[in-house]
C-alpha cells in the first residue's frame, strides 16, 4: 500500500500540471471500490470548476478547487494516479477521469478496487473537518515526544501498533514503521509503556529523516507503486531490514528477523533492537 512518501511524491508531481486547470469533463467507471462510484457531488462540484492547489493528509491526496470543494483520493492498495494526453486509450480499471482544459486528463486506475474517492462540498468541510480523527503529519510541530509520551500512557500496545494508527500519527505504514524503529533501535512487539521520552525523541527524529529521503528517493516500488508519470521510486534499495528477512542487518550483520503482528510482516535485527523477545519465522514476506 502506498505511504506518506509515495502519496506525497504522486502530490509534487501533480501539482505543477493540475494547479490552475479547469476541469471541463469527466467519466467515473460504475464498479464500485471501497466506497461507491460515481462520489456524490462529483460532477456539482468539479466540473466548470478551477483547480486551486493539491496537498496530502497522511495517505490522502487532495485537490481543492476554486469553489473549496475538496476531493480527496485514497490509493488503496494498487492505486495509481497521473496525467495523460486526453486522447490516450482508456486503460482497464480507470474509475475516475477528469478532463483539463490543457488537453490532459487526470486518470485514477485502482485493479483491486481498494482505494476510494470522495468530494466534501465546502459546507461539509465547515461543518467537519474530515480528518479531525487522524493524529498530526509527522513534519507538524505537534508530532514531538512529549505528545508521544504522553498518548502512550501506560497502555501496554506494541510500538509498531501505535506507529501504525492514524490516531496517533498521519500516514506511517508498514514499510516505514519497520524502518524507523530498526534506525531508533527498538524492538516493533515493545510495550508503549515502557518506552521512554528519549527513545520517543528518537521516534520523531528518525520518522523525519526516513520519510525525507523516502520522498526524495520517489518512494519505494516494493511491488507495483509508481509515481504520477509512471516512474519507480527506488527508496527500496536503501531498506535497512523490511523484507529482508534472513539478510544480514546492515549495522552488525546478525540475520534480519521476520515476525507477523496483526498479520502484517515485520522486520527487524535481533541484535540492534533490544524489548521483549518476539518469535521470528523463516518464512518469506
Amino acid at each position: 500500500m502506498p505511504e506518506l512518501p509515495e502519496v506525497e511524491v504522486i502530490r509534487q508531481g501533480l501539482e505543477p500540471l493540475l494547479a490552475g486547470t479547469r476541469i471541463v469533463t469527466y467519466a467515473a467507471g460504475s464498479k464500485s471500490m471501497r466506497l461507491p462510484m460515481p462520489c456524490e457531488g462529483i460532477e456539482a462540484y468539479l466540473l466548470g470548476h478551477q483547480v486551486k492547489e493539491t496537498g496530502r493528509r497522511g495517505k490522502y491526496l487532495l485537490i481543492w478547487m476554486d469553489n473549496n470543494a475538496l476531493l480527496v483520493i485514497h490509493l488503496g492498495m494498487t492505486g495509481r494516479l497521473g496525467l495523460f494526453p486526453r486522447h490516450e486509450p482508456v486503460a482497464r480499471h480507470d474509475h475516475l477521469r477528469l478532463g483539463l482544459d490543457n488537453g490532459l486528463e487526470l486518470r485514477f486506475n485502482d485493479a483491486r478496487r481498494f482505494g476510494s474517492i470522495q468530494v466534501f462540498s465546502p459546507a461539509a468541510i465547515k461543518r467537519q473537518d474530515p480528518f479531525a480523527a487522524m493524529g498530526p503529519e509527522p513534519f507538524a510541530e505537534d508530532f514531538t515526544a512529549s505528545y508521544l509520551l504522553e498518548r502512550a500512557g501506560n497502555r501496554g500496545q506494541p510500538i509498531k501498533h501505535f506507529l501504525l494508527d492514524g490516531h496517533t500519527v498521519a500516514g506511517i505504514g508498514n514499510i516505514y514503521a519497520s524502518e524507523i524503529l530498526f534506525a531508533a533501535r527498538i524492538r516493533p512487539d515493545t510495550s508503549i509503556a515502557k518506552v521512554t521520552k528519549p527513545q520517543w525523541q528518537k521516534i520523531v527524529v528518525e520518522t523525519r529523516r526516513i520519510l525525507t529521503r523516502a520522498i526524495a528517493c520517489g518512494g519505494s516500488t516494493i511491488a507495483d507503486f509508481v509515481n504520477s508519470r509512471g516512474e519507480a521510486g527506488s527508496f527500496q534499495l536503501e531498506l535497512a531490514v523490511y523484507g529482508r528477512a534472513g539478510q544480514p542487518c546492515p549495522r552488525c550483520g546478525t540475520g534480519i528477523a521476520r515476525v507477523v503482528m496483526s498479520g502484517r510482516s515485520t522486520f527487524y535485527c535481533p541484535a540492534c533492537q533490544a524489548g521483549k523477545k518476539a518469535r521470528a519465522t523463516r518464512a518469506g514476506f
